[in-house]
């Protein structure tokens, strides 16, 4: 495979290629920052990579390895499900939607708290 093709891997019974990764991750930043403007801030936080990087990885036109997919897995759970459900183990995103989910039955239960 020459360098200009990037390297894919299975998924299922598709090949998911770099390209459809880096969509999958930046779907997964997404959904976990929805509209807020400082994704990028924050993801510089995580992993304390520059803001162009993160930029990227928010746009989709690079993804992030290693070191740095583990980083973003570990605090936020829209990419530990994306991670889980690429490696084809739903059963394991399962976990990451219901600590999703509690952290925002916490914070609705703090904003609801603070009206009383």
């Amino acid at each position: 495979m020459s360098p200009k093709e990037g390297s894919s891997f299975p998924i299922g019974r598709a090949i998911l290629t770099d390209e459809e990764f880096a969509q999958v991750i930046a779907s997964a930043l997404k959904v976990e920052f929805g509209s807020a403007r400082n994704g990028a801030k924050i993801i510089t936080q995580w992993t304390g990579v520059s803001a162009r990087t993160a930029k990227n990885w928010l746009s989709g036109t690079n993804a992030p390895s290693g070191v740095h997919l583990v980083l973003l897995a570990r605090e936020s759970n829209a990419v530990l499900k994306a991670l889980m459900l690429m490696a084809e183990r739903p059963e394991m995103s399962l976990g990451a939607s219901l600590l999703s989910l509690k952290r925002l039955l916490a914070e609705t239960m703090t904003a609801l708290d603070q009206m009383i």
